[in-house]
């Protein structure tokens, strides 16, 4: 579907707009007038007022809509809020029922809110901004303003110089159909796996003492993948004896190791997870049905998954965190919420519910067929959300992603505020995020609003190719780090 910009370059913010909304068709950009099917999206700058317009044609039919704003008044976001209105109310004549998330396109929607809150306004006026500025449905005005109070709590355990620590595992034992994260199998690149530990533990080494330098404290440890306990038990307890030698962590909130694949846990590698110091566990089956585990190309069962949370619970871990994906092919409404019975009667902490994206690089982007209509993932999201509030939980993070299942989210939810500091502080972007390993962003804040990030090569192989560059960036990130606190800038806030 064309998509024409005239007076404004708000390239992103329309794409993404248009995606949501018309996620069947891809987004070509044009400079270019054109006949057919697509939407023109213009700025005119008159005497007093700034307008947007919208022109929208699809199948014969056109729609205009218009907004604008007084000049006085004009700043980039309320100039980006009324070119998404305009073109949101253009498109709603194409559409056959108001889009969940309204003309709200990012990944962030609870960043608006959060930063409501933070800035002193109420819980009733953040509802009205999200339903009279960007239209969003009721059920995910509630999703978000739960979420945003929830990170409000979470930044008030926070202090300048606060940091979180991410450590990267991109080793996966075999490749889901639905996955897009860059990690590589171990059965092709196995051999990588004692040397890319090797500079992982030097990189951790590296990083510690930067962060003793400049006088950063951990709050927050998650190792993610990938699949992190790829690794065995005696790697495991290696790396994570170099994380405590490497680090001061006394003054952590929490540690999480991502267990995901139920078929790469064991008691012995749970205990000795348990032993160094983690106390948050995430077992992640996506699917309790057999058959949509084989269709996705997961070779574990739903009783592996049984056996590995028990597993679990015996190595000592009280808080769990299990993920489902709704939208997976071969799932039906009734097959996913039997999904969700079946995990909630396992007691974890923790429940997340994804939505499942299409991402390029994952196989299913090329093979969609079998994959439930946008009605059916409706009903596995919203009644999982019906389901889990009824059991006792509350969603406390929210994000979305790019072709996602009509255009849904993916929601952590949790029992007696047992929250993921870390998902918090990373989603709504509140802290310095230091990453280690490969396929690693750091992010450290340079301002409430702006973000420094540094990356990390993404394939093991260039992690270790690379790696003489890999420390030369962690030095620049914590140079950095050190020129914000002699200006006085509190990089861990996210707000003032």
């Amino acid at each position: 579907m064309k998509l024409r910009l005239i007076g404004h370059d708000d390239r992103y913010a329309m794409e993404q707009l248009q995606l949501c909304l018309f996620p069947q068709w891809p987004v070509e950009l044009t400079q270019s007038p054109f006949d057919g099917d697509g939407a023109v999206s213009s700025l005119h700058r008159g005497r007093k007022w700034l307008t947007a317009t919208a022109v929208l044609r699809l199948n014969g039919r056109t729609a205009r809509a218009t907004k604008r704003l007084p000049l006085e008044k004009e700043t980039y976001p309320l100039r980006r809020r009324i070119l998404q209105q305009s073109y949101y109310l253009a498109a709603m004549a194409f559409l056959d029922a108001p889009p969940p998330w309204g003309a709200l396109s990012g990944v962030r929607p609870t960043k608006l809110t959060t930063r409501h809150l933070l800035n002193g306004g109420s819980r009733q006026s953040a509802d009205r901004l999200l339903a009279d500025t960007f239209f969003v449905t009721p059920a995910r005005r509630q999703l978000c303003l739960d979420a945003s109070e929830a990170a409000v709590q979470a930044k008030s355990l926070l202090s300048e110089k606060d940091i979180s620590l991410y450590i990267g595992i991109p080793f996966c034992p075999s490749r889901c159909a639905y996955c897009s994260f860059v990690s590589q199998t171990t059965g092709s690149s196995g051999a990588l796996v004692e040397p890319y530990l090797e500079k992982l533990i030097r990189e951790l080494a590296l990083t510690g003492e930067l962060t003793r330098r400049s006088g950063c404290r951990v709050r927050t440890v998650y190792m993610g993948g990938g699949t992190p306990t790829t690794l065995s038990a005696g790697q495991m307890t290696r790396l994570m004896q170099a994380v405590a030698a490497s680090f001061d962590l006394s003054g952590l909130l929490e540690y999480t190791v991502e267990g995901g694949r139920p078929d790469t846990l064991d008691l012995e590698k749970l205990r000795a997870i348990r032993a160094q110091g983690c106390g948050r566990m995430s077992i992640n089956p996506q699917t309790m049905n057999d058959a949509v585990l084989r269709a996705v190309g997961r070779p574990h069962t739903a009783a592996q998954t049984v056996a590995a949370y028990h597993q679990a619970v015996q190595a000592g871990f009280a808080s769990i965190n299990m993920d489902l994906i709704a939208g997976l092919p071969g799932d039906t409404p009734a097959s996913f919420a039997d999904s969700l019975e079946q995990v909630l009667a396992l007691g974890p902490s923790n429940v997340t519910v994804h939505t499942l994206a299409l991402k390029k690089g994952a196989e299913l982007f090329e093979k969609r067929g079998g994959l439930p209509s946008q009605q059916a993932v409706s009903q596995m999201v919203d009644g999982a959300a019906q389901r889990l509030r009824a059991a006792g939980y509350s969603p406390y993070y929210l994000y979305r992603q790019k072709y996602m299942s009509g255009s849904f989210e993916n929601v952590g939810w949790c029992r007696d505020r047992d929250v993921c500091l870390y998902n918090i502080y990373m989603m709504e972007e509140l802290q310095t995020i230091v990453s280690v390993g490969g396929g690693g962003m750091s992010k450290v804040m340079v301002s409430p609003t702006r973000l420094e990030r540094f990356h990390n090569p993404k394939f093991p192989g260039d992690y270790l190719r690379q790696f003489d560059g890999v420390l030369e960036k962690k030095r620049a990130l914590f140079a950095l780090v050190d020129a914000l606190a002699q200006k006085g800038e509190p990089h861990a806030s996210g707000t003032q």
